[in-house]
């Protein structure tokens, strides 16, 4: 009696080892993948940590920003404006995550009641002249530029018995933050204040600086 072919195992062995080895690579790719994926997770956890104290820090720079901005601000506006009780408010917002800051004027009239608003909309070319230098003079410390303040006619638009006031503030921020001011100015009382005044005069069509006496200075604002 014949007995039956044995079938050829060979092809299936074949198959088989293939199957396994097919297997083995997806095993190390699936590996692989997590371990990636798990990578990422503490990639991005990572990143959230830092986004949330890179927020941090940048609120407490603008938060003490802000505080040094309304300070000085409210200062000036205060010793200047003497006769006008005045005062500067931020508001801080955030929109689309930037960090929006408002700068508002107020003054509280006599009776009772407060005006507020922007000052080139509320408050005229005196109160907006001196806060916008006051705001030069912040952003040159904040930002630790060297404290050099330059001034072209900028205090024209001060009213005449604020002109005054304005030059010896300016004088005292000088002594006291360390800060050099040059100025052109034809006003007087702005001359009287400087602790150094030049007169320019044209000589061949060149300029010739000569530094004037503190006597000459109080001579000219009489």
């Amino acid at each position: 009696m014949d007995m039956p072919e044995l079938p050829d195992l060979t092809v299936a062995q074949a198959h088989a080892s293939r199957a396994v080895a097919l297997r083995d690579a997806l095993d190390g790719q699936i590996a692989e993948t997590q371990a990636q994926i798990s990578a990422l997770e503490d990639e991005e956890t990572l990143l959230d940590l830092v986004g949330n104290l890179l927020r941090k820090l940048i609120d407490g720079e603008v938060t003490d920003g802000v505080k040094a901005v309304e300070k000085l601000q409210t200062e000036g506006l205060q010793t200047i404006f003497h006769d006008q009780d005045m005062s500067v408010r931020a508001e801080v917002e955030e929109q689309r995550g930037k960090v929006s800051v408002t700068l508002l004027t107020a003054r509280q009239r006599s009776d009772g009641q407060t005006v507020e608003g922007m000052p080139h909309e509320s408050f005229g070319g005196s109160v907006l002249t001196i806060q916008s230098i006051l705001m030069r003079i912040t952003v040159i410390f904040r930002r630790g530029l060297r404290p050099l303040l330059l001034l072209d006619e900028t205090m024209a638009a001060v009213a005449n018995r604020y002109v005054d006031r304005a030059a010896k503030f300016l004088s005292t921020l000088c002594r006291r933050l360390d800060l050099d001011v040059l100025l052109i100015t034809h006003d007087e009382a702005l001359v009287s204040a400087a602790h150094r005044a030049y007169y320019i005069t044209y000589e061949n069509d060149r300029a010739k600086f000569t530094e004037m006496s503190s006597a000459s200075r109080r001579e000219a604002t009489g």
